[in-house]
């Protein structure tokens, strides 16, 4: 009994170091993003520095508990950047992006692959089969990285006219599964395991079709839900999240079975909604852009934490060299793919540069051939660290700085609504709203994206202004629907932000 009551304050110890790790990863990350926002770079590479410093491998102030789930956060975090994308594309534009989003999924994955693997053969005198596997693994963009920049980008309009956001966004995330499955082949050769090599390629669309159905089928079922049943938006958001954990799940659990891209399961799903019921869809996009705050600390810092520079190390003049050679290739792959797409030589370079960070995959995977038992394993752990290392904040960097330069800001691009929305804060139709000085309460009935006559004149830059038109309903349950007392305003960027005078109720 003794032993017992003295043992009773571990799993009290275990939680209050949890906390600590989680409050460490809230106060430095919060503070890198801002310092590195004012140095007029990224936020994230602030943070994947700080999960450098902080990790296990470094100053070691994250404890194991935290470790130990830090797969299990960073892929949630990685859920609701997907969720996010995919309820701010729009299927217009994915049609008319569809052909470089299909190429650039797999031509510059292929391209590295290949020039890795003849490159690691020579210097690092590896079999074929060791060295494609080490092609596999860096051959991966990272969708971490890339994604959040991608939606930047569409919120501010900018590449919108040509669509060059959204077909990057698009093939980062098939680019992952093409490289996994690569991956899993080759491993599997080496492990023996007697496999079709036909079958296994054809896997790749497979996983895709297989993915992309399960999102249509989840993305619709929970329009149905929420036309029948009235949530609150947070809960319509929550329930969103779980549905987008359970298709992750279940491309896990029948990986060995049949491959599913769950991940494009999770960015199909958010398009669904958007497309059944856009007002719901915006409601929710809102929500999650809330949720992404915290999420965004998660991932990268856990992901810089996931990065053991010793390792890196190990890899030398050879690993630097192998590494450049592959982003060449790369690059020419990239290159490859957006030929024909319309696009000039600064827009095909942001291409380019938004396809150099690594970090997510080359995490997740890059120490499986030596649990394997992989000869050389060891060197091919430090060259997945080195890649993260030297490809993921000056990637970042590129990515920004480049980005503003090169793509061009559509006057009349329908994503400056996001960003209208976002910076006055405005209720969605069927939102609640509370006048402040007069206690009233109306439900928005109706909206309108418009273009006006931009308020500064002849002399500004932009010759129309976005502006979103609402009209309200004064509530009165002893009214019959449609009746009773309306307004209209339209809000454009110069006005008071909605929370100014009004209230949005939560029901």
């Amino acid at each position: 009994m003794l032993a017992r009551v003295k043992a009773a304050p571990l799993p009290l110890q275990e939680e209050t170091l949890m906390a600590i790790s989680l409050a460490l990863i809230i106060i430095l990350g919060l503070g890198a993003d801002y310092l590195f926002r004012r140095l007029k770079m990224p936020g994230l590479v602030g943070m994947l520095l700080v999960g450098i410093l902080v990790g296990p491998h470094v100053l070691g102030l994250l404890g194991p508990e935290m470790m130990a789930v830090s797969a299990d956060f960073r892929k949630i975090a990685l859920i609701v950047i997907l969720l996010r994308a995919g309820f701010t594309l729009r299927r217009e534009t994915l049609n008319r992006t569809a052909r470089p989003a299909l190429l650039m999924s797999f031509v510059p994955a292929s391209c590295e692959i290949a020039a890795v693997s003849l490159a690691a053969v020579y210097l690092f005198n590896f079999s074929w089969l060791q060295a494609a596997m080490l092609g596999a693994i860096i051959g991966a963009v990272s969708p971490a990285v890339v994604v959040p920049m991608m939606i930047y980008f569409m919120e501010q309009g900018k590449g919108a006219k040509k669509g060059i956001p959204t077909f990057v966004l698009a093939g980062s995330a098939l680019d992952n599964v093409f490289a996994i499955v690569i991956f899993t082949q080759f491993l599997s050769l080496y492990q023996g395991v007697k496999s079709s090599i036909l079958w296994d390629l054809a896997s790749i669309p497979v996983a895709v079709i297989l993915g992309t159905l399960l999102g249509l089928v989840a993305g619709y079922l929970l329009y149905l839900f929420f036309s029948r049943y009235e949530l609150v938006s947070p809960r319509r958001t929550i329930m969103v999240l779980g549905v987008a954990i359970v298709l992750t799940w279940i491309g896990d659990l029948a990986k060995d079975l049949v491959p599913i891209a769950s991940l494009l399961g999770v960015l199909t799903m958010g398009l669904v909604i958007l497309e059944k019921a856009e007002s719901l869809g915006h409601i929710i996009s809102q929500k999650l852009q809330r949720l992404w705050v915290f999420a965004e600390l998660l991932l990268f810092v856990l992901v810089g934490a996931q990065v053991n520079p010793k390792v890196a190390w190990g890899a030398g003049a050879a690993g630097l060299a192998i590494i450049g050679f592959g982003l060449i290739f790369r690059s020419l792959g990239t290159y490859l793919s957006v030929l024909g797409a319309g696009l000039n030589w600064r827009e095909k370079l942001f291409c380019i540069m938004s396809y150099i960070p690594k970090a997510t995959v080359q995490a997740a995977i890059g120490a499986i051939p030596l649990e394997a038992g992989v000869p050389g394993g060891e060197l091919i752990l430090a060259m997945a660290v080195l890649s993260v290392l030297i490809t993921a904040p000056p990637g970042a960097i590129a990515i920004s700085l480049w980005g503003e330069k090169a793509l061009e800001k559509e006057e009349l691009s329908g994503y400056r609504f996001f960003t209208l929305r976002d910076k006055l804060k405005l209720p969605r139709v069927g939102q609640r709203v509370r006048h402040k000085r007069t206690g009233a309460v109306w439900k928005v009935i109706e909206e309108m994206e418009i273009w006006v006559p931009n308020p500064a004149g002849a002399g500004a830059t932009a010759t129309q202004v976005p502006a979103l038109a609402l009209r309200f309903w004064k509530v009165d349950d002893q009214l019959p629907r449609g009746k009773g007392k309306t307004l209209r305003h339209s809000y454009t960027p110069g006005d008071y932000s909605f929370d100014h005078y009004w209230e949005i109720l939560e029901g």
